[in-house]
């Protein structure tokens, strides 16, 4: 009997819809959590060079909570591509104006740097305020 290891493919995998709810949570821990899914550690078909991973909708991202001085001093950087045009916006000014975007930026930089992170990352759904479009994918909520 031969012996190998089961290298699963995407078409295994049986993707669900699931709700994260962020109020009152920190940032981080949120930020794990929903990438893990999205990359399918939690399954236990688990393969690195596949998506196995789930669709995840963040609810409630502007009730995100920040440790420490971090609203303040956390500040997020991005070129407009001319000369001298770095731009800058701290972690409040971002909550207040983007809320989803503090979401976004922290679970992209969990996920991997490569053409797969970028498939990945488009299973990721961030809204604002506890509504979403999202109930006919009957998702199952998740907590944290």
């Amino acid at each position: 009997m031969k012996k190998y290891t089961y290298s699963a493919k995407r078409s295994d995998n049986k993707e669900k819809w699931c709700i994260i709810d962020a109020k009152d949570k920190v940032l981080g821990r949120v930020a794990t959590e929903v990438a893990a899914r999205i990359r399918g550690k939690n399954n236990p078909l688990f393969t690195p060079h596949a998506d196995m991973g789930d669709w995840v909708i963040v609810i409630n991202a502007d009730k995100v909570v920040l440790t420490g001085n971090k609203l303040d001093q956390k500040i997020y950087y991005r070129h407009t591509g001319y000369m001298g045009g770095i731009k800058s916006i701290t972690a409040r000014e971002l909550l207040e104006k983007r809320p989803e975007d503090l979401i976004k930026k922290a679970v992209r930089g969990m996920l991997p740097k490569n053409p797969l992170g970028r498939k990945l990352n488009t299973k990721l759904r961030v809204y604002a305020g506890s509504d979403h479009p999202h109930t006919a994918q009957t998702p199952e909520v998740v907590e944290i």
